[in-house]
């Protein structure tokens, strides 16, 4: 579970970094923007044929940091195995628009490579500093 003293951070206008595995083995790190699913889980979305998302098919195996804005050196970080699914992923960018872009709704829908994505991440394997 993510500590009730960090979910703070997810809740705010936060950048989460995920770490993915390329084909040739090495790591592939991405800004996104990031959302929790009640403390069990982080969720980010993205669209599908998006390298992350080839990347997390071929190997689910990813990591995931994230800095509160107000104060860098407070963070969480969570690994583990990720897991895809297009199931609720365009109302959860509309979400995340909300939450980034003060917009109802994601202004890009249909500009993307393919259908929206949610990568859920189970908080089994959490750091936090701060």
């Amino acid at each position: 579970m993510i500590p009730t003293s960090h979910v703070d951070i997810l809740e705010k206008e936060s950048f989460a970094h995920i770490a993915t595995i390329l084909p040739d083995g090495t790591p592939q790190v991405t800004p996104v923007w990031v959302d929790h699913d009640d403390r069990e889980a982080i969720l980010l979305n993205t669209a599908r044929g998006r390298r992350k998302e080839k990347n997390i098919k071929q190997n689910p195996n990813v990591s995931v940091s994230i800095l509160d804005p107000d104060d860098p050196y407070r963070y969480i970080s969570v690994r583990g195995e990720a897991t895809l699914t297009e199931d609720g992923a365009v109302d959860h960018i509309d979400k995340l628009a909300k939450k980034y872009m003060g917009v109802d709704e994601y202004p890009h829908h249909g500009d993307e490579s393919g259908p929206r994505v949610i990568i859920r991440i189970p908080a089994d394997h959490v750091v936090t500093s701060g």
